[in-house]
């Protein structure tokens, strides 16, 4: 195995990204295409399927949709491999061959796993389908079909990390030093809230802000965005900690503009209404670039297509290669 820095990383085509994705990952994801020899992001549509298989159509419009996604935050297809889980049929059949090597009770044992059952109950009800119990062992064929030595996430995605290594010692104790141990690269950035304050921002719940949202759908979103619940009247004086409008000052202006802003609001003087419209104006400026980019990638349709269909062709060589070492420990290499 050559000595490279190779990273691995990418996102279920569930629905467009937002600026939670934004400054929880994809940031990372521009910044560290940079620092590797090899940089992977997958289209992780076959995962998607774990809790969307009844919705084939809602997997397969997202694909395109995720790739403008990356395409307009900066991901670069010169310095990235962005392919497509479903046709790199060498992960497929390391799922198999891993899933020797996993017990269901160490499965069921996950907590990030457990976490995501327990979130999915509307979906699956009391029956767990054996491909969302198993979707660690798949992501762990992900990672080592490209010899990854970096995989960047979130902390409550590490111990699915953990579950990869331990497929590789068990592996590798079986068949010899044949696959690479993956590192974690743990996000310094915070999971971001929604709209409405809840923890997690996203399409379901009906409080995240996407990428590709207009003008005028950033305002309406703001517009609705919870505020301190105390402060009724305009001069009344706020809580900026309690208050979500706040809270994405702090993400989207400088720590001098934020903190003029809550000293405005603790004293009454700032209004919501017109601190919520200042927000909107800032976000919208700020996502501008970003929106535009996107716009070009909607009217050229084509241009991601390609871009897609040769970073899967890439990525196919590189999981052939690794498959056909994995394939002679085992002692598969018929007729070779």
């Amino acid at each position: 195995m050559e000595n490279k820095k190779i990273m691995l990383t990418g996102d279920r085509p569930t629905g467009k990204l937002h600026i939670g994705h934004y400054f929880g990952s994809l940031q990372n994801r521009v910044k560290l295409q940079d620092e590797f020899d090899e940089c992977y992001i997958l289209v992780a549509d076959v995962q998607a399927l774990t809790d969307n298989f009844d919705n084939p159509e809602k997997v397969r419009k997202n694909v395109r949709e995720v790739v403008m996604d990356y395409l307009s935050v900066g991901i670069d297809p010169k310095k990235a491999t962005i392919y497509l889980q479903s046709m790199i049929p060498e992960v497929a059949e390391l799922t198999v061959f891993y899933s020797n090597l996993v017990t269901i009770a160490r499965l069921e044992r996950n907590p990030t796993v457990k976490t995501e059952i327990a979130q999915k109950r509307d979906v699956f009800g009391e029956s767990v389908t054996y491909g969302f119990l198993g979707y660690p062992v798949s992501q762990a064929a992900d990672i080592t079909a490209f010899d990854a030595t970096i995989v960047p996430v979130g902390e409550d995605q590490e111990p699915l990390l953990e579950q990869c290594r331990e497929i590789v010692r068990k592996f590798n104790s079986i068949y010899g030093q044949v696959l690479r141990e993956p590192e974690t690269y743990l996000s310094q950035n915070k999971r971001i809230k929604g709209l409405d304050g809840n923890e997690k921002m996203g399409k379901s719940l009906g409080n995240a802000i996407y990428l590709s949202d207009s003008e005028e759908e950033i305002t309406k979103k703001v517009m609705s965005a919870v505020t301190d619940p105390q402060r009724i009247r305009k001069d009344d004086k706020g809580h900026p900690d309690v208050c979500m409008v706040a809270y994405y000052y702090n993400l989207f202006t400088s720590k001098d503009e934020c903190e003029k802003v809550c000293s405005e609001c603790k004293a009454g003087t700032r209004g919501c209404v017109a601190c919520k419209k200042q927000l909107a104006q800032t976000i919208i400026e700020y996502l501008r670039p970003i929106r535009e980019k996107r716009a070009y990638y909607e009217a050229h349709p084509e241009e991601v297509d390609k871009i897609l269909i040769e970073g899967t062709k890439k990525a196919r060589i590189k999981a052939k290669e690794v498959m056909k070492r994995i394939k002679k420990a085992m002692m598969l290499d018929y007729f070779e």
